[in-house]
């Protein structure tokens, strides 16, 4: 008597294999969606990491800025103007060097830097004339070094302490390139400019990023290589609705400034930085763009009153 095995029909297996397809199918495809859309958020979230960069870096500096003749370029999408990188008070002064005190990065310090001068930088010196006018003198940087506190400035200064000297530290010297006037004496503050231009400039990848070059101090617009420092952004154009990044410029009145008008005038910038990134589409396999925009209002701190 022939015995019938339990087992699976050819026809039975078929389907199997068949339904196994389908629902792996659709677990591909819900795991590609997800993909999908969590790469689109990061995405998003870089973009807006970008114009948050780029709105901080530039704001700091706009708003530090003094307005006497240091605003070189007023463009759609650059701006070149000398900015604050530091600030001390003068120990003591010998024809073209200066002696300055220590830098105390752990308290309250005389001497504070972003970034430490150096030659080609510009150095103000606050002096007041005999007939009571105040200014803001300035002497270009040909030379920027770290001393012992016994040379560049001595306790006997009043702007070290015994303290400082017996700790090792440092102080620092400027050489200018030219003299100093009998007018700049101890304890008059200085602060220390460097001529920057940000400007949206395409790079070699074909991509839109926010640059920054440092520029000559004085005489005529001179800058050197490019440094990107975020992005990408979107494409340069005149319409500033969609140009990737835009400066627009206002007087203390909110009026618009135009290009012949004075540098001195200016007490506000808006930036508008709009970040991209592009990403494969979930539909269509097309690249979809990932877009973001902002704008910041920057007042001039110390715009002339």
């Amino acid at each position: 008597m022939q015995r019938h095995r339990p087992g699976v029909s050819l026809v039975e297996l078929v389907a199997v294999v068949a339904l196994a397809g389908v629902v792996g199918g659709a677990v591909a495809v819900t795991i590609n969606r997800q993909q999908l859309f969590y790469r689109g958020v990061s995405d998003l979230h870089y973009a807006r990491e970008g114009v948050r960069a780029a709105t901080e870096v530039m704001s700091s500096d706009i708003r530090a800025m003094s307005l006497h003749d240091t605003v070189r370029l007023r463009a759609d999408s650059a701006m070149e103007f000398l900015a604050d990188i530091g600030s001390s008070v003068v120990c003591q002064g010998v024809g073209g060097q200066i002696g300055l005190p220590a830098r105390h990065p752990e308290s309250n310090s005389l001497s504070a830097f972003l970034v430490e001068p150096d030659t080609g930088d510009i150095a103000t010196f606050y002096v007041r004339s005999a007939d009571g006018r105040e200014e803001w003198e300035r002497h270009r940087i040909a030379g920027f070094s770290s001393r012992s506190l016994a040379t560049s400035c001595p306790p006997t200064s009043g702007f070290s302490a015994q303290a400082d000297l017996d700790a090792a530290m440092t102080g620092f010297v400027v050489t200018l390139a030219d003299p100093l006037p009998g007018g700049i004496r101890a304890g008059v503050p200085v602060r220390f400019l460097r001529r920057a231009r940000y400007s949206l400039y395409r790079a070699s990848d074909g991509h839109w990023y926010l640059g920054y070059r440092r520029c000559n101090a004085v005489g005529a617009s001179t800058c050197g290589p490019v440094q990107p420092l975020s992005g990408p952004y979107g494409a340069y154009s005149a319409d500033a609705q969609v140009t990737g990044l835009s400066f627009e410029y206002f007087d203390a009145q909110g009026h618009p400034l135009g290009p012949s008008d004075s540098p001195l005038m200016l007490a506000r910038v808006d930036i508008t930085a709009r970040g991209e990134r592009w990403q494969p589409g979930a539909k269509s396999g097309q690249a979809d763009r990932v877009a973001e925009a902002a704008t910041i209002s920057v007042a001039i701190r110390n715009r002339a009153r």
